[in-house]
């Protein structure tokens, strides 16, 4: 074990300062459910964008980009558009004020704006509400396991069993390590809810960009005295239909991870990605943490300019710390020690053995307390939303609609409790709690897009296509993977088709929503697609509304941002390896990106997409 004691002070600096944010915030987040669930809808938009950026910040995440940055160098940038990375410039654009404008809590209670509170209507609010804890119950499973794999890489049983007064079996050292870490997490999101985890997450970032900064000059620094010997196609992030990226001769073993991730054709993967990634975001986000975040601004607009900050934020910092590492180990690939058990090289070991092996004095410090606070913002994230589903939408809907805001309180702080229990339970029990969660959310995520991209855009899908197409794409998604060999991204066009054979099927066999429900959702939410023969309705009964004109400027700008995010992507990169050139070619076009979006985007977003101005919304309540 490297951690000195500066190294422990900090991150136990770190603990002591989220639990007292927790406690701070303990008393406002009382007040009701809004303020526990969302803030109280007055957290500053900037706040919600480093905490959304924060929770991204994941150290899992993180250790497999900096695999893939050290396989594939500039080529890595796209693949992580498998998430996809640019979910964040359609919320920016467009989705994230329309979200925002459904003045709702949870993503469950926006299907009830969507498809009206009848009694069809309950089966899509249920399987929304199924979906998201399923969801978040993996993921805190996850992290739980995986908070405690990452710690006992620094701290080894070895050394701490002989200041304890029992012993762990070896197989249960994760578990140990991360219950007590993530018993912060617990503590500081029940007390203090969404405003707690917000500032948490601010602390974390603030940590997170000064540790990226330090790795990411002394990565300049050594490249100053050594050269980075890599093949002549990893500088670049252009390609063809296949990589072309061959490693023979320098560290071989890289061409064998080459073959095993699949991503030689690379052309036919990159096409069926974008193709799924362009499906999945404009579908909006996942009823998770980061659909939260966008529920807690304070307007529209703030939630527009709340997912813009995001990748503003988020991306430069995060690849100045990935490109680091990444050049620290190619530099010192000997002195890693990749190899397993089993004598195989595992190359998402390379981020804890470059901390191990590279980060100096307080340096560690810092970056396990960023990387700990990463694990634990996203696990608190999690937990918040879990508690929101099982309070706003089966609580309060079905049991006790009436109950007193201390009520509420007390039911928030016990589910979250419950929420953590059940977590940790999978996450001592279950075997391989990685590939669970890959099965589950493969599934859950796989049937997820055909019907939410039709609940945005045609006014005649109602509850039971939803309910029917998400059925439809859960069940063969989590078959698929048994039937079929190689990335699941290959069968999704056929995923894709069976799900939306549900939507459609299930749509057009029952009558559609009550045009009440439509007009409302419509008035509210000012959505463009196919939404004509409510528009006619709306519009006849008050002129002064106008559709939605704007899906090509929308389709516009989501150009354009994309572009600005991939800048973001490589600037760092050609900072640090060196290629000043590629550099301000890349800053001048991130400028003329910036020129653009400030007249085509920031300049409209209060009357953009509908969006009605406050003299125009009295009007029409008014009216």
């Amino acid at each position: 074990m490297r951690l000195s004691a500066i190294d422990i002070g900090i991150i136990l600096l770190y603990l002591v300062a989220v639990a007292a944010i927790g406690l701070v915030m303990q008393r406002r987040a009382k007040a009701n459910k809004e303020a526990y669930m969302l803030g109280g809808n007055t957290l500053p938009w900037y706040a919600l964008g480093l905490s959304n950026a924060s929770g991204m910040f994941d150290i899992s995440g993180t250790m497999w980009m900096v695999m893939l940055a050290f396989v594939y160098g500039l080529k890595s940038i796209w693949i992580p558009w498998l998430w996809p990375s640019f979910n964040q410039v359609f919320l920016m654009m467009f989705l994230g004020a329309w979200l925002r404008r459904s003045n709702v809590a949870t993503g469950a209670e926006w299907m009830l704006t969507r498809f009206g509170n009848g009694k069809g209507a309950k089966k899509s609010h249920a399987i929304v509400v199924v979906f998201a804890l399923i969801s978040c119950l993996g993921f805190l499973a996850y992290g739980f396991i995986g908070l405690g794999k990452f710690v006992e890489i620094f701290v080894p049983w070895s050394v701490v069993q002989p200041y304890m007064p029992f012993d762990i079996p070896a197989e249960f050292v994760p578990h140990f390590y991360g219950l007590l870490f993530t018993s912060f997490a617990v503590f500081y999101s029940i007390l203090g809810g969404m405003a707690s985890i917000v500032w948490a997450d601010v602390l974390q970032f603030v940590i997170m960009t000064v540790a990226a900064v330090i790795i990411g000059v002394m990565a300049i620094n050594n490249l100053e005295i050594a050269n980075l010997s890599v093949p002549e196609a990893w500088k670049t992030p252009f390609f063809g239909a296949t990589l072309d990226l061959d490693w023979t001769g320098i560290i071989d073993e890289v061409n064998d991870k080459i073959k095993d991730d699949g991503f030689s054709l690379f052309g036919i993967f990159f096409t069926l990605m974008v193709f799924k990634g362009i499906l999945a975001s404009i579908a909006g986000p996942t009823p998770s943490y980061d659909m939260q975040k966008v529920l807690s601004a304070r307007s529209p607009q703030d939630a527009a300019k709340m997912s813009g900050f995001v990748s503003l934020v988020l991306i430069p910092t995060r690849y100045l710390m990935i490109i680091g590492f990444t050049v620290l180990a190619i530099l010192n690939y000997e002195q890693l020690n990749l190899e397993t058990v089993t004598g195989d090289i595992d190359f998402e070991r390379i981020l804890p053995a470059a901390i191990q092996t590279f980060a100096p004095t307080g340096v560690m410090g810092l970056l396990l307390a960023g990387l700990l606070a990463a694990f634990i913002g996203t696990f608190a994230g999690t937990l918040n939303a879990a508690q929101a589903y099982l309070v706003n939408d089966v609580y309060l809907k079905y049991y006790n609609p009436k109950a007193s805001n201390e009520v509420v309180s007390r039911m928030n702080y016990l589910t979250g409790v419950v929420v953590v229990l059940i977590s940790v339970v999978i996450g001592f029990f279950a075997q391989d709690v990685n590939s669970i969660l890959q099965w589950i959310v493969a599934g859950l995520y796989g049937g997820y897009i055909s019907a939410n991209v039709l609940k945005w855009y045609w006014w005649r899908f109602n509850n039971n296509g939803f309910f029917w197409g998400m059925l439809a794409g859960i069940v063969p998604a989590l078959i698929f993977p048994y039937i079929f060999d190689g990335l699941d991204l290959y069968y999704f066009p056929l995923l894709l088709l069976i799900s939306l054979a549900g939507s459609i099927i299930g749509t057009l066999t029952s009558p559609p929503t009550d045009m009440d429900t439509l007009k409302s959702f419509y008035k509210n939410v000012r959505p463009w697609g196919f939404w004509k023969p409510v528009a006619d309705v709306v519009k006849a009964e008050n002129p002064n509304i106008k559709e939605n004109n704007g899906f090509w400027l929308d389709a516009f700008n989501v150009v354009i941002g994309v572009l600005g995010q991939m800048c973001l992507t490589v600037a760092p990169i050609y900072l640090v390896i060196g290629m000043h050139t590629e550099l301000y070619i890349t800053l001048g076009i991130l400028l003329v990106v910036c020129v653009i979006l400030k007249k085509t985007w920031w300049d409209k977003l209060d009357t953009h997409n509908g969006t009605l101005t406050d003299s125009k919304k009295k009007a029409l309540i008014n009216h």
